[in-house]
């Protein structure tokens, strides 16, 4: 496994952990609205707006290691009925038009983050750009994970989930 392989697998295992470590920090946190509404009779303002958060980053990471993974939804039984130098073209065209997606995402949120920072959350105080953050991580991210894929389609070998 060559060092940018390894690189990249430790990104994913770091990204599966936050983003598990996000579903249980979502979990408490509706836990804690439910709590606050039901038994306490004070509904805490600010579950919702951080519980929206989090979503947002859960599904950026989960994203990012699900294009590593290969997890992500593809036509695959069309590219397996085609001649094998044809496969690897079209796996190549698919990974390279994936890149051109997060790069134009990435770039996308870094737009609306900046554009957005100055502007406190109602709810939190913390700047609204911080709601297009997963945007630019998730897209540099899955940027990464193509390339990843890129060169091991080049040199003919696969790439293994990275697992957690």
């Amino acid at each position: 496994m060559s060092g940018f392989t390894r690189f990249c697998a430790a990104l994913s295992r770091w990204s599966l952990r936050a983003a598990v470590l996000g579903l249980v920090l979502l979990v408490v946190c509706v836990q804690w609205q439910v709590l606050g509404r039901y038994l306490l009779n004070d509904s805490p303002t600010w579950t919702e707006p951080v519980a929206l958060l989090l979503v947002l980053y859960i599904t950026a990471l989960a994203v990012a290691v699900g294009v590593r993974d290969a997890g992500h939804l593809g036509l695959e039984s069309v590219v397996a009925l085609l001649p094998r130098a044809a496969q690897r073209v079209a796996e190549a065209a698919i990974h390279l038009c994936v890149l051109a997606f997060a790069l134009l995402m990435a770039h996308a949120g870094w737009e609306w983050l900046t554009l957005k920072w100055d502007e406190p959350k109602p709810m939190l105080g913390v700047p609204e750009g911080l709601d297009y953050l997963p945007l630019v991580v998730s897209g540099a991210l899955i940027v990464l994970f193509c390339v990843e894929h890129l060169i091991a389609l080049w040199r003919g070998t696969s790439i293994e989930e990275a697992g957690v």
